[in-house]
């Protein structure tokens, strides 16, 4: 060997070569159509930070940044005084930008409109209207639990939930009073009637209340479940209509007025005043999607031709993938707004095709996860240190002197050349590359030689696809008509074309350079076939995403038509109920996630096994009084649901709460320190774990106290002047509207207000004498102090109550739900692949026998719930220890992206629903192969289900699925070197079978990391953990 001029050895430390120039790209021009060659330029300009990503904010990231200010200690006036300019700035920068005045905004018009509830107890007319009860505070927090600060459709959705709030409440009040006195009035049966009031109104009707909220989990639902809550509470516990047997509507009158009042007072104030439309919100974000989704398109693109992942993991693109993910969440939520509005005005067909149209953008977004898929494999490969043996498994001397040469060449490509469409080339080629004779045996050559020949097909269809998107899908507001060019369609109809002629022809000369005739070890043709799948997914994927662009492009084409000519007119269908049946189903045919053809929608022959499967008691001859009690345990089954049990505790903690109203004993102590905002308090901090209780009551508890505070400050400011309150009211709803607007802290931003209500504007009607029947501190000049001491005490017990009832009935604790859910996801995850997921379209079975697409549904919408539970087990106190959050975080990304390559192999089986020839070979000869694969895959799925569940870590000796996923690679591999690939086999048949290596290498590797993290959580086996005892 030889050495260079600086004594190092040429093949002692080999680089990784450098990607070859290729010549100028052919691309079309989207606009024209125009057919030319130049020079290509993707990938983000340097320091890109996505600016049109302004709208959407992280709610756990800081509004207002602080600079970094490091000074001495005898420099801290200074350093005071630059953090002073530093926040005026950001604040100032805050307020200035779309986000920033859109959110202050808000918070204006949440105080507008909690000043006109307020008079409802200020105005003697309007407090006449509403009685001579306690209460009339409840008009102003209606406007704070309905707050203005939200869209049109939201405000839709917000009436329609009062409206079957106080519906709910209505009946269970009337029901009640009826049965109290049925058992009072014509049974003489007094205390019966009480405890049926009890059990059934009381615990059955808040338990089901608690049921609904934690089972739909939705902001606005929540909010509902609170009103009809207290609703219910006040009439069943406070009133005494019930406990003296009479019927009495005044209070359920009461309300509905009250409601009444203040919805409209929030709903004028967010209809007049700036008024948020949640269709234009969807069409900023479907804006925002498009020009990020061609961001992501471009960098991951290029990323891919320089064989480097630089651009991928600078922070600039990770907080814009962030983002990109943020707006993913913001398009379904206004998308779900948008069709209240869509609703109201008669134009249900539009929200059908912007349904369509979001549905589209998420495959879209799927098929970037693709080719992130293919690109982050290609990383894998070239950083591996064997990734330059050659085909022999050796390094050849002019190899690696071709290697070091080319390592010398910058790595990203600065312009793209291409063969002429005859197929020769415009410059001389490496002459062995015409011969057919194969120099280029690394793996880095051969991804090499892939982006001679596709690069600049690659680069030019992702140039007429970046284009279409920035231009699409609408143009500017506020009209935001569809900026559709007739040009666009077959301008994306011929670069595919284009892109088709060049990808055949670079897979056959990557496939052809595999066809060594040269004897190589498992593992080196593995490595080889790696490097094909690869390229051969990502250029698939690429295709994938051109095709779906024109089904976007025809949606947009059927929105323009009906936005501009409508030819359907303003419809109403939803209100014809008499039609809704069949109304309904055309409407709701908007194509799924991936369409099948008509054999695909026959019934199934082979169900999944999941569903198909029997217990095994079943199965056994049991006594006929054995099966008896089985059918009885299989019919108590909802019984044993986690949501059930909490409805039947949340109920049974109400009933008993609510006992001390009953007694003729404890009905004045419980009336004197409002037993129902205790009551309230209790059903508001009832939640599933034990860390979400903790996590409320703290927050309940605190704003309580805080809102106590602020309401005699306030009082005692006033003087009891009503001009003075109400000014002070106003100023205490603009900082909480802050609280609950911008810093996204609902729950705290309520509690305050809810308790300033109850003591300021309460003392305020005790003052007035505008109540005719309180006990509470009653006079001209009532005691403040002891007002809201009431307040907090009946708080706190109420907090105090459902801290007890969460852990002595049924606990359930948040960790252990977290760990139990994550053994359930990935043991459904390992029975999943138990199946082989190929074998469905081998023995002509439908596709939706690896995984439909509710099965993958469920899935998902399970890991977000982890999501949650995580976050609650933050909250929970163990003397083992703090809760690793960041541990099980990552645990659950790692999931998630599982779950991804899930989808991946699900998009691909479902593509196609007929076999080919050459496709059933490829199958057929990789059955075996395949088969193990699968098996060790869900092997390790049911190991780290165990191991999770029992709090174990991994064994050593755990089998590895990389020597089952090298030898299906070498038998491809081998099929492809064989003479009968060459006949009935075309590359389109490999793109499968290509998926599945890939998506089987992502798993291995998040199987890996999920190890290695659990090892770190759980340690090593102790003595004292294999005792038997």
């Amino acid at each position: 060997m030889t050495s260079n001029a600086n004594g190092s050895d040429p093949m002692s430390t080999p680089k990784r070569p450098g990607r070859p120039r290729v010549r100028q790209a052919t691309l079309i021009l989207p606009k024209t159509g125009q057919r030319v060659k130049r020079q290509v330029t993707l990938g983000a300009s340097p320091g890109f930070e996505f600016p049109y990503l302004d709208g959407i904010v992280d709610e756990q990231a800081p509004l207002l940044g602080l600079r970094n200010v490091r000074q001495k200690p005898s420099d801290a006036p200074r350093a005071l005084l630059e953090v002073a300019r530093s926040l005026s700035r950001s604040t100032w920068d805050f307020a200035r930008s779309n986000t920033g005045k859109r959110m202050l905004l808000g918070v204006l018009k949440c105080s507008i409109a909690y000043f006109l509830g307020s008079l409802a107890t200020f105005v003697p007319a309007i407090a006449t209207v509403l009685g001579q009860q306690d209460g009339k505070h409840m008009v102003a927090t209606i406007t704070v639990y309905f707050h203005p600060a939200r869209s049109q459709g939201s405000m839709f959705e917000a009436m329609l939930l009062a409206a079957l709030a106080f519906a709910y409440a209505a009946f269970i009040g009337s029901t009640s009073m009826g049965v109290s006195i049925l058992f009072g009035r014509v049974l003489d049966l007094v205390a019966l009637g009480h405890a049926i009031v009890l059990i059934v109104f009381v615990g059955g009707g808040l338990g089901l209340v608690g049921w609904i909220k934690q089972r739909l989990g939705h902001p606005l639902v929540n909010i509902s479940c609170s009103l009809t809550s207290l609703a219910i509470i006040t009439v069943l516990t406070k009133e005494g209509a019930v406990q003296a047997g009479t019927f009495s509507d005044d209070k359920i009158v009461q309300v509905l007025k009250m409601i009444v009042m203040g919805v409209v007072a929030t709903t004028a104030v967010s209809f007049l005043i700036y008024p948020v439309s949640a269709r234009v919100d969807l069409r900023e974000n479907l804006i925002a999607f498009t020009d990020s989704l061609s961001e992501v398109l471009s960098v991951t693109t290029q990323s891919f031709l320089a064989g480097s992942e630089d651009e991928l993991m600078t922070p600039q693109y990770r907080a814009a993938m962030n983002k990109y993910k943020g707006l993913l969440a913001s398009m379904e939520k206004n998308l779900t707004e948008a069709k209240y509005e869509h609703f109201v005005a008669g134009r249900e067909r539009e929200y059908w095709l912007e349904a369509k149209l979001v549905n589209c953008m998420q495959r879209l977004s799927q098929n970037i996860g693709g080719l992130k898929t293919a690109a982050t494999t290609q990383f894998q490969i070239l950083a591996q240190p064997g990734m330059g043996l050659s085909a022999g498994g050796h390094q050849g001397t002019a190899t690696a002197a071709k290697s070091h040469a080319a390592s010398e060449r910058p790595l990203i490509f600065t312009s793209i050349d291409e063969e002429s469409e005859n197929g020769e080339s415009d410059s001389a080629l490496d002459p062995a590359s015409r011969s057919g004779v194969c120099s280029i045996l690394t793996l880095s050559d051969v991804f090499s030689e892939f982006i001679l020949h596709l690069g600049p097909s690659i680069k030019s269809l992702a140039f007429t696809l970046r284009e279409i998107l920035d231009d699409l899908p609408f143009g500017a507001g506020p009209e935001y008509h569809v900026t559709l060019n007739p040009k666009y369609r077959s301008s994306l109809e011929e670069a595919v074309k284009l892109y088709n002629r060049s990808r055949e022809d670079a897979l056959s000369r990557v496939y052809h350079y595999n066809k060594v005739n040269e004897e190589r070890s498992v593992d080196v043709e593995a490595d080889f076939e790696e490097v094909a799948a690869s390229c051969g997914v990502f250029s698939y994927a690429l295709q994938d995403f051109a095709v779906e662009m024109k089904n976007y492009l025809n949606i947009l084409d059927d929105l323009k038509l009906e936005r501009e000519e409508r030819p359907r007119g303003r419809t109403w269908d939803w209100l014809k109920v008499w039609r809704r049946s069949q109304a309904r189903k055309p409407q709701m045919d908007y194509e799924p996630l991936n369409p099948l053809d008509e054999e695909a929608n026959e019934p199934r022959t082979a169900p999944s096994p999941w569903h198909q499967r029997i217990n095994s008691i079943e199965r056994q001859k049991l006594s006929r009084t054995a099966a008896l009690r089985y059918r009885i345990w299989k019919a108590l089954a909802i019984f044993r649901r986690d949501d059930t049990k909490f409805a039947i505790k949340v109920g049974a903690g109400a009933a008993l709460f609510a006992l001390p109203s009953f007694l003729s004993s404890t009905r004045p102590t419980y009336q004197k320190f409002r037993g129902e905002w205790g009551l309230l308090s209790y059903m508001l901090v009832c939640s599933m774990t034990i860390g979400a209780s903790n996590t409320t009551g703290y927050a309940r508890f605190f704003g309580t106290c805080l809102g106590a505070i602020c309401a005699i400050v306030s009082w005692e400011l006033s003087g009891e002047n009503p001009f003075a309150l109400a000014a002070l009211g106003w100023i205490m709803s603009l900082w909480t509207a802050y609280v609950i607007v911008v810093l996204g802290k609902g729950p705290m931003g309520r509690f305050i207000m809810l308790t300033y209500n109850l003591s300021a504007l309460y003392a305020y009607s005790v003052s007035v004498k505008d109540l005719d029947d309180d006990d509470d501190d009653s006079g001209i000049s009532p005691i403040i102090s002891e007002i809201a001491f009431h307040r907090v005490v009946a708080v706190l017990s109420g907090c105090l109550w459902g801290l007890i009832i969460t852990r002595l009935i049924w606990p359930i604790s948040a960790r252990q739900k977290l760990k139990d859910g994550l053994s359930l996801l990935w043991l459904r995850m390992g029975l999943i692949w138990k199946r082989p997921p190929l074998e469905c379209r081998l023995h002509g079975r439908t596709s939706d026998a690896y995984m439909d697409l509710a099965e993958e549904s469920r899935l998902h919408r399970f890991l977000l719930q982890l999501e949650k539970v995580k976050d609650s087990a933050a909250s929970e106190v163990d003397l083992r220890g703090p809760f690793p959050g960041e541990a099980y975080g990552r645990l659950l990304s790692g999931t998630g992206g599982m779950l991804d390559a899930f989808h991946l192999m699900n998009v691909m089986i479902m593509k196609e629903s007929r076999v080919s020839q050459g496709e059933a070979a490829i199958l057929e000869s990789t059955t075996n192969e395949r088969a193990q694969l699968s098996l060790g895959i869900s092997h390790l799925f049911q190991v780290m289900a165990s191991s999770i569940k029992l709090e174990y870590p991994l064994t050593d000796a755990l089998p590895s699925i990389d020597h089952s996923r090298d030898r299906l690679l070498a038998k491809i591999f081998g099929f492809r070197k064989g003479d009968k690939a060459a006949v009935i086999a075309s590359d389109k048949d490999f793109a499968l079978l290509y998926t599945y290596a890939l998506v089987t290498g992502q798993l291995g590797k998040a199987m890996k990391d999920i190890g290695s993290e659990m090892d770190n959580l759980f340690g090593t086996l102790e003595e004292d953990q294999l005792k038997l005892q």
